[in-house]
């Protein structure tokens, strides 16, 4: 029997595959437990709406991170530390005062756990940092350090 699985099944296949089962097995396990429905031609017409519908959803979501990219790029966020003797810095810069800046001075609400710093900024100057906005899309924000005044 062909059945569509509505949830992940272990050892047997992923959510909206179609996979081939004993009758005894869809009967007594995947369709009580409503992990299945019968693969007829109603349900398969539903699930190709379904894949239709998830298609869109996520064009449209790559479509507004590479609208948001272009935004970041465009525009550069500026921060200030404490400098002491020397030019060197008292503290440092993090993702989280990064997210911050980018809310203050941009007007863009940006997770801060999608701003990629592999360590926090601890020189003044320009610095690119990534941001990953969705799986195909990573811009590349500018961060400016100056001294605090």
């Amino acid at each position: 029997m062909k059945v569509i699985l509505l949830q992940d099944v272990k050892s047997l296949g992923k959510k909206g595959e179609i996979v081939n089962v004993n009758d005894g097995y869809a009967r007594n396990f995947i369709l009580p437990k409503k992990l299945g429905v019968e693969a007829n031609n109603k349900n398969l017409n539903e699930l190709k709406l379904q894949k239709k519908k998830e298609e869109k959803i996520a064009q449209e979501n790559l479509d507004a991170a590479k609208q948001l990219k272009e935004k970041i790029e465009a525009d550069k966020v500026v921060l200030s530390i404490k400098v002491g003797e020397g030019g060197r810095t008292f503290g440092s810069v993090s993702s989280k005062e990064i997210a911050a800046a980018v809310k203050d001075q941009m007007g863009l609400d940006i997770d801060k756990k999608k701003i990629q710093l592999k360590e926090t900024i601890k020189t003044l100057g320009m610095h690119p940092v990534p941001v990953k906005l969705h799986p195909e899309v990573t811009a590349e924000l500018k961060v400016s350090v100056v001294e605090e005044a």
